[in-house]
Parts: C-alpha cells; sequence; structure tokens
C-alpha cells in the first residue's frame, strides 16, 4: 500500500498541537487540506487515528501508538535535513526558543543581533511567555530559565551574569508611608502581588538573611501576573514592588523608583539557555548557543 508521508506528518502535528488550526498555522497549509489528508490515512488504514470534538481533538489509542513511533522518526528526519545545512557556503535553519518576555527584550534580541544580521539564513522563532514550557513536548529548540529552575537532565549554558532582586517603591509612596527597615515590616505595607503563572499561588518573597532565607507573605490592593504591570503599579504609587533589579530598567537609577531593603538581596543565578543533550546539534543551533553564551561571568 502506498504510503503518503505528508498524511503522516499532519497526523502528528495534529496530535501533538491538539488543533488543526495550530497544526495548520505550524505547516503552512489549510485547515480543510489537513482534515482531508487525515481522513484519507485513517481510510487506507481502517482504523480511526484522532477523536475529535468540537472543542479538542485528540489521539485515539491506536493514534497513540502511531504518534509515539512515527513522531521520535519525523524529528530524527527533520534533524537530519538541519544537518545538512553544513554543505551550505552558509548555516540555514530555524531555531525556536521559549522564554519570558523581558530576557527576550533585554537578552536575546542585543545578543542575537549581529548574528542574524551575519546570517540571513539563520531564522529565530520566540515564543514569549511567562509560563514554563516542556520544550521537549512543545517541540523547541531550547528555551530560557533562572538558573535554579532548570531539570538536571538538560544541558544548561549561562547567558547573563547573575542577578539580584529589588524591593522598590515610588518617591510619592514613600512620601505617605516611611520605608521599612527590615523584610518584616513589610506586613504593614500596600505590596504589589504576584500571581506565579505555573503554580497558581502567589509569589513569597524571598530575602536572604545571615546565609538563610526569609520569606515573607505580603499583601495590597493589586495582584498581577506579568512583571510589567508590576512596574506600572510601582511607578503609580501603589505600594511595593519586588523583582528582578532588571525588571525595572534605568527607573531606579533615574529616581523614579526608590530601592529598598538592598543587604537582605543577595546574587542568584541568573539566566540560561538549556536544552536537551543532542549528539549532533545543527550549525544554525550552536552559532545560536554561541551568541548567547555569557562570555564574562
Amino acid at each position: 500500500m502506498k504510503r503518503n508521508l505528508n498524511d503522516l506528518l499532519y497526523f502528528v502535528t495534529v496530535a501533538r498541537e491538539g488543533s488543526f488550526t495550530r497544526a495548520a498555522a505550524l505547516l503552512g497549509v489549510t485547515q480543510p487540506a489537513i482534515s482531508q489528508a487525515i481522513s484519507a490515512l485513517e481510510a487506507r488504514m481502517q482504523i480511526r487515528l484522532l477523536t475529535r470534538t468540537t472543542r479538542s481533538v485528540s489521539p485515539t489509542a491506536a493514534g497513540e501508538r502511531l504518534m509515539a513511533s512515527v513522531g521520535t522518526r519525523i524529528d530524527e528526519i527533520e534533524a537530519e535535513l538541519d544537518m545538512l545545512t553544513e554543505l551550505r557556503d552558509k548555516p540555514a535553519g530555524t531555531v525556536r526558543i521559549t522564554c519570558g518576555p523581558n530576557v527576550l527584550r533585554t537578552t536575546l534580541l542585543p545578543k542575537l543581533t549581529p548574528l542574524l544580521r551575519e546570517y540571513p539564513d539563520i531564522h529565530v522563532e520566540f515564543d514569549a511567555n511567562h509560563g514554563f514550557r516542556d520544550i521537549v513536548a512543545d517541540r523547541f529548540d531550547a528555551g530560557v530559565r533562572l538558573g535554579d529552575t532548570i531539570d538536571q537532565d538538560m544541558i544548561a549554558v549561562p547567558i547573563g551574569p547573575k542577578l539580584r532582586m529589588a524591593a522598590v517603591a515610588s518617591p510619592d509612596y514613600f512620601a505617605r508611608h516611611p520605608a521599612p527597615t527590615t523584610p518584616h515590616e513589610l506586613t504593614q505595607h500596600q505590596c504589589i502581588n504576584q500571581r506565579m503563572v505555573k503554580s497558581g499561588g502567589l509569589y513569597v518573597w524571598d530575602f536572604d538573611q545571615d546565609g538563610g532565607d526569609l520569606n515573607v507573605r505580603v499583601s495590597g490592593q493589586l495582584t498581577f501576573n506579568t512583571s510589567e504591570h508590576i512596574v506600572d503599579a510601582a511607578l503609580a504609587g501603589f505600594g511595593i514592588a519586588f523583582l528582578p533589579e532588571e525588571e525595572f530598567g534605568t527607573h531606579i537609577t533615574e529616581g523614579r523608583l526608590i530601592r529598598i531593603l538592598e543587604p537582605w538581596c543577595l546574587p542568584f543565578p541568573g539566566y540560561y539557555l538549556y536544552y536537551p543533550s543532542r549528539k549532533q546539534p545543527s550549525p544554525a543551533f550552536s552559532l545560536v548557543v554561541d551568541a548567547l553564551r555569557n562570555k564574562h561571568p
């Protein structure tokens, strides 16, 4: 029986994405074309591979088995095709990276700009979000996280210096409320809370005290799950904010925000690029990693 490899590729992509629409966007084809191809594949095999409802698409037991066996082979084929770019005069290919919006703006884009201008055939796709993505399941080449949050089975490459947390508020806020001199006094202040995307809980402010940790649960009128809105609220005088100091940009040095509790904010591991072990990374991926690597620790 003649096999159509495109049908298998369409099936694996739909099964992984759980959506015909997202699969069509990734593959650059129409949704009806994908649906027709998978229906034809199911007809030839005489077995249903996908369970379709108005809200979701998921593989059947047979589909799960096919995806487990075929999906890895498709990944291997794509990796080999990427490797063939070594035979070109210049490296080419697409590198997919998931990261937070701030580190994308402050670190990744500035570091990659010279590389992308030198190698116009290298393409980088960024997935900017505040949550933790499974880079293997979601088929990213790499991700960016703080160094102490990366799984030990990943290769981790430092891409920036160590970071420090910063507790800040506007001059207007401190004109109305005396600045705290210890973290314990934060419970008497209006603080801007952060809702953690992955756990759903509120971020517990973590300070350093004589080599140990000091955790403080704060309260206030406002809670956000995005750092940029926390910064905006602090600038507007809604209370004290607590984020990595780089999130505040020049607001501290230019006096729009006043920093407090510095002795309780010690350096910690900064951002790392992480990715699963691969025997033969593509030339494009190797160049991206080298461009991002922190060469001045």
